[in-house]
């Protein structure tokens, strides 16, 4: 087919000066994540210095052979005081700079420009904050020239605080090694843990973990790991390896058409407890792989924060507005030995019973 002669078009339009309106929406279209499971699950405090520090103890180990004549003479026990520990507070914030016009033209999606981006900043400094309490930094005073740092969730587990606890609540790979406690700057992380090579995550690994912890005197509730690790976790729960669950259920009435299928276990039942199993999309990577699974009894962990969550009014320097969104924070792990962790983990195979 063919136009009349002499038709004008679309594009003749747009030949010397487009003169139709542009059709944009006024919906602006974001998925990013914004779910933060480890801060969601724990809880928080004051911290009122740089340094928030904590004592942790714990009760000798149960004497079998405690007997005593009649009469017997009275002795001394050896006896502790506990162990103190602490973490640096470590400043993250966003710096956000709008100028005068750009907040006040009309734009898609948003009225003012600077309430838009701090509403985007609030929720990329929350997924900052989750990405530092789940990295295996070590604690730091910091100075006037570096920035300070607190030691996130995996420099925590396996620190050796006393004999009688925090004992076999690690599984790491082949050259892994657990993380220690500084001998002198206050009872901080300062060595971090050591990577070793990456392994398939077993279900005896993991039972042995939580054994450990529940022989320390925790309750580990939650299971966290990245997401490709829980598909593989759920995929081995189903498998006829495990003998655990079954992919399908009987929902009854359900208001949606069709059958419904469970494919993911999210609560796992223990000997020592249940647990939810949640996935973290920020916890940290190495080599692409999701290599940290924890066992984490959240009764004793926070985020304790010297100064949380607010925005500030900086100074208005030439034609422009300028915010900074702040916070000043510590993880508090309350006792190290109520954690654990599987670590080293492939994410690329597939969960196996041993």
């Amino acid at each position: 087919m063919a136009q009349g002669t002499n038709t004008l078009d679309r594009y003749d339009l747009a030949a010397d000066g487009d003169t139709t309106r542009e059709d944009l929406s006024s919906i602006i279209y974001d998925i990013s994540p914004t779910e933060t499971p480890f801060q969601s699950n724990i809880g928080r405090d004051k911290a009122t210095n740089t340094l928030h520090e904590w004592i942790v103890d714990s009760l000798a180990t149960a004497n079998a052979s405690n007997s005593h004549i009649d009469g017997d003479e009275f002795s001394g026990d050896a006896l502790t005081a506990g162990e103190r520990l602490g973490n640096y507070c470590q400043i993250s914030r966003k710096d956000l700079l709008v100028s005068r016009r750009a907040n006040i033209v009309s734009k898609a999606g948003r009225a003012k420009e600077m309430a838009y981006q701090l509403s985007k900043a609030g929720k990329e400094l929350k997924r900052d904050v989750e990405a530092v309490l789940l990295s295996n930094q070590v604690a730091a005073a910091g100075s006037s020239s570096s920035a300070p740092t607190t030691a996130g969730l995996p420099a925590w587990i396996g620190v050796g605080v006393n004999s009688e606890v925090d004992a076999n609540n690690t599984n790491r790979g082949s050259g892994g090694a657990d993380p220690a406690l500084s001998s002198t700057d206050y009872g901080t992380p300062t060595t971090a843990a050591t990577d070793g090579t990456v392994r398939a995550l077993t279900e005896d690994g993991l039972l042995s973990v939580l054994n450990a912890c529940y022989i320390n005197g925790a309750a580990p509730n939650l299971l966290m790991m990245g997401p490709t690790v829980k598909q593989k976790f759920s995929a081995y729960m189903f498998s006829s390896n495990s003998r655990i669950a079954t992919p399908y259920q009987d929902f009854g009435k359900n208001t949606r058409s069709g059958v419904g299928v469970v494919g993911a276990v999210d609560v796992y039942v223990s000997d020592f407890g249940v647990l939810d199993v949640a996935p973290n999309r920020f916890q940290r990577q190495v080599s692409s792989d999701y290599v940290d699974v924890f066992a984490l009894d959240t009764e004793y962990a926070k985020v304790s924060y010297l100064d949380s969550y607010k925005t500030e009014v900086v100074a208005t320097v030439g034609d422009a507005q300028r915010r900074m969104l702040v916070v000043d924070y510590a993880l508090c792990i309350s006792n190290p030995a109520a954690h654990g962790i599987y670590a080293d983990v492939d994410d690329d195979t597939a969960m196996t019973a041993s």
